[in-house]
């Protein structure tokens, strides 16, 4: 993948004194060829991705880039739950929101919501884990002050959102009740 494409988009920074959006809205696109599946639609990794690119406009708005990165911290995501809803086909706008469940010094645990750009219906969520890291010393790593800031300011204006009805969900095919 190029990584210059980081380089060419426009991402929206956080300021101080920013009011802070409830969700945030920082992530729009259109369905690529490229994500097109055998079935004519966007194919379910492709769904990730593009959680992946609603992260990364996160990451951009939080303060973390290329600077951040070289200076060896970052996170990695540990734990991911999709939830698909609808069918996109090529072309189509997508819409992204994102909300913040949780925040410790070295975690991030947040909610991605994918909708259609049009029509507004929901297409898919993602409920996703992260952990702050040293990249050079391949640890956890408290969370760098600036970013932390961010975050806290986030969190705390999140926190009075409902949780999404998606959250924790777990997957399981129930026992058949012998009769």
């Amino acid at each position: 993948m190029d990584n210059n494409i980081y380089l060419t988009k426009q991402y929206r920074t956080h300021q101080m004194g920013d009011q802070i959006d409830c969700p945030l809205a920082l992530f729009t696109d259109n369905v690529r060829e490229e994500w097109i599946d055998y079935n004519g639609h966007m194919s379910e990794s492709f769904y990730l991705y593009a959680m992946g690119e609603a992260s990364d406009a996160l990451f951009r708005y939080i303060g973390i880039n290329e600077a951040y990165r070289a200076s060896g911290f970052s996170f990695y995501t540990v734990e991911t739950h999709i939830n698909y809803y609808q069918e996109v086909a090529q072309g189509e706008a997508l819409r992204f929101t994102t909300q913040i469940l949780g925040l410790d010094n070295k975690r991030l645990h947040f909610f991605h919501h994918m909708y259609h750009g049009q029509t507004g219906d929901l297409l898919a969520t993602t409920e996703q884990m992260l952990l702050h890291v040293d990249m050079n010393a391949s640890n956890a790593a408290p969370i760098q002050p600036k970013v932390l800031v961010v975050l806290e300011q986030i969190w705390q204006a999140h926190q009075l959102m409902p949780a999404p009805k998606q959250k924790g969900r777990v997957m399981a095919i129930p026992p058949i009740k012998k009769t």
